[in-house]
């Protein structure tokens, strides 16, 4: 990858069939990728929206204008902003500086990451349309990011994913198999904040069957944990979107030969 620049995330060049990942270069088009976290976060998976988001019927926070938003384009739906199917949201070291902090450090202590020596960038916010969930949409996101890594050269991807759900007793089997099965190394470890944290050891080791937690882990968590990812110590609930967060940290160099090769070649989803 070290031969992908800035430009295959500008020019267009990733692409498959009618659908292009680039980054957001206009504010109509980062406002698209609002639109589309609405309506997944808000009216598919019922968080809480304040009463601007209810009124704009977009997603937003303070870290939007300072990150970078990767996007998914359908042009057979339209040309920019009016094509946005799909988005992450790309936050390194200076636009988390310019915010004060992570969006992470809400719910974990990171700073065992922010010591990491190299660029970190933590993702975010990641969604798509539901009518464009097959392997192709997921499949360009993860070559955006790909090459969004090579360009910057970054050294460690981390952020928090979700489990549906605020009961933590009712995801008891994949919180616990997270904890056993991947709990990331001690240098590397998130903590959850003490006024938040939640034992994710919510069944005896022994009890857990690994084959029926993975299961029961969220295809996005998966993808990470293919890619060599790891979780951190206890588990966040979170009210306003209705979900059960964990901590995911994956070292860049831990993601294997085979998929990079496998990735470049055939494009393939890494989820």
């Amino acid at each position: 990858m070290a031969d992908i620049t800035i430009d295959a995330l500008t020019s267009g060049d990733l692409r498959m069939g009618s659908l292009e990942v680039r980054l957001a270069e206009t504010k109509a088009e980062v406002e698209a990728a609002q639109a589309i976290r609405y309506q997944v976060f808000y009216e598919e998976m019922e968080a809480h929206p304040t009463p601007e988001m209810l009124r704009l019927r977009r997603d937003f926070d303070e870290f939007d204008p300072l990150c970078d938003h990767l996007l998914v384009i359908d042009h057979a739906r339209g040309a920019g902003a009016a094509g946005v199917v799909g988005t992450y949201r790309l936050i390194r070291r200076a636009a988390a500086a310019r915010a004060g902090s992570f969006y992470s450090c809400d719910e974990y202590d990171i700073a065992r990451l922010e010591e990491y020596r190299g660029e970190i960038l933590e993702l975010g916010r990641s969604c798509v349309d539901a009518a464009y969930r097959s392997r192709h949409a997921m499949q360009l996101l993860w070559r955006g990011i790909a090459a969004y890594v090579a360009v910057h050269d970054i050294h460690l991807l981390f952020g928090c994913a979700s489990l549906p759900g605020t009961d933590p007793k009712a995801l008891a089997l994949p919180l616990s198999y997270l904890h056993y099965h991947h709990l990331a190394p001690p240098a590397l470890r998130p903590v959850a904040l003490p006024h938040r944290y939640v034992d994710m050891r919510l069944m005896e080791e022994h009890d857990v069957d690994p084959r029926r937690g993975l299961a029961m882990v969220p295809p996005l968590i998966k993808g990470y944990l293919r890619l060599g990812g790891f979780v951190g110590d206890g588990a966040v609930v979170d009210h306003q979107f209705n979900t059960t967060d964990v901590s995911i940290v994956v070292k860049t160099d831990m993601i294997t030969d085979k998929y990079l090769r496998h990735y470049e070649r055939r494009g393939s989803s890494l989820i």
